[in-house]
């Protein structure tokens, strides 16, 4: 008997051990796990105030949570340098763009960007003009995590998509670019033409993508909806 309550002891502590150490690692702001996550999918008014304002804090929870499902490599200070948008479109769910710009250097002409994408959401349509002193970005998208669907110039393909739906608050559902293709982790995909139009969505689980390009001139975008010019 006393043999038996030894060993239920030691069972209940290593359990009590075992949980103790996971409640950690999930505490942790550097290691997290896609088992600390509880869920990646989120409702529009998450990110905004009962006036419609953009809650730039709340959506950077949302890419926390992302980032922590995927198992992204976290550091100290990592929320600071995230940024989020929603293109003043007031849907951040469906149509925004997040990332961490690890470097845009304008004198030697290249550029290393993570791009942070929620489930089934936009990056909005557009494309790169020569800027004042650099010409038009050149640029290709890696995926890491998740899937993405990557659109741009050439045969029309959408409609073998229709897990793809355009958001209606970008330009009234439309796009320009029509030819989709799915990148899955691994998969890397060059802009088809400079100049040409392109955008992404991201798949069920959303996506994280590493691009990579020459200086990004953020006065030389244009976008296809005017509205999010």
């Amino acid at each position: 008997m006393r043999k038996l309550f030894f060993i239920s002891s030691f069972v209940f502590l290593a359990m009590q051990t075992s949980y103790a150490a996971s409640k950690n690692v999930c505490e942790n702001k550097i290691e997290r796990s896609k088992e600390c996550v509880e869920s990646i999918n989120f409702k529009n008014s998450d990110f905004y105030n009962k006036k419609g304002k953009f809650l730039p804090e709340k959506a950077k929870d949302a890419i926390i949570a992302l980032l922590n499902y995927h198992g992204y490599p976290m550091f100290d200070g990592i929320r600071d340098r995230i940024f989020v948008m929603d293109y003043n479109s007031g849907n951040f769910l469906n149509v925004g763009l997040s990332g961490l710009m690890y470097e845009n250097n304008q004198k030697n002409l290249y550029m290393l960007l993570d791009i942070f994408l929620l489930p089934n959401q936009m990056l909005a349509e557009h494309w790169h003009v020569d800027g004042e002193t650099t010409a038009a970005k050149r640029e290709g998208w890696l995926v890491r995590w998740g899937k993405s669907y990557v659109a741009g110039i050439g045969k029309d393909n959408l409609s073998n998509f229709p897990e793809i739906k355009i958001p209606k608050i970008h330009w009234n559902g439309k796009v320009k670019a029509n030819h989709v293709k799915v990148a899955e982790r691994g998969d890397f995909y060059n802009l088809e033409q400079v100049l040409s139009p392109h955008w992404q969505m991201a798949g069920d689980e959303g996506a994280i993508i590493t691009e990579v390009a020459n200086f990004a001139d953020g006065k030389a975008v244009k976008r296809t909806d005017p509205k999010m010019n």
